[in-house]
């Protein structure tokens, strides 16, 4: 007896229904898309996406506190505890006495983290420039602004 090949069955395109009218399933495409090139160009250097804002934020805002840090990113306390917590074991991050509160701490980057940041940060560059490339200048900027308006409209909730 001759065993055929079979071929495999033609794909059918799949119908999304009523997820094609909804703004939360097209960010959340754009998001899974967006991430996998990110860790596909940035991710070698052990660096997520995640991550990489927090390094920024804690750069840019000498003192800052967990609490700021988590209210900045939308996130709740206890996550940041454990993303701090895994930055600084991985000595990037260092968590010190705070100059106006000193029953807190501020964060800080240690030499470690902002020698990585400085590495990671043309790399995210040129990522956002292949994410972005089909987007003129003005679609770009209107596509921040309406990112801005959905995540305003969803904190108020």
């Amino acid at each position: 007896m001759r065993k055929t090949a079979r071929r495999p069955a033609p794909r059918k395109k799949i119908n999304h229904g009523v997820l094609t009218e909804l703004v939360g399933y097209g960010l959340r495409r754009a998001q899974a898309a967006v991430f996998s090139h990110f860790l596909g160009s940035v991710g070698k250097l052990g660096v997520s996406p995640g991550q990489f804002g927090v390094l920024v934020l804690i750069k840019e805002n000498r003192g800052l506190s967990q609490s700021a840090l988590a209210k900045a990113l939308g996130i709740e306390r206890s996550t940041m505890v454990a993303v701090i917590d895994r930055l600084e074991s991985q000595g990037l991050v260092q968590r010190v006495t705070s100059e106006t509160d000193r029953r807190s701490y501020a964060l800080a980057l240690t030499p470690e983290g902002a020698e990585l940041l400085a590495r990671v940060t043309p790399l995210v560059r040129a990522h956002e420039r292949q994410i972005a490339a089909r987007l003129s200048a003005r679609e770009k900027v209107m596509l921040m602004e309406m990112l801005e308006r959905v995540a305003g409209a969803a904190g108020r909730s």
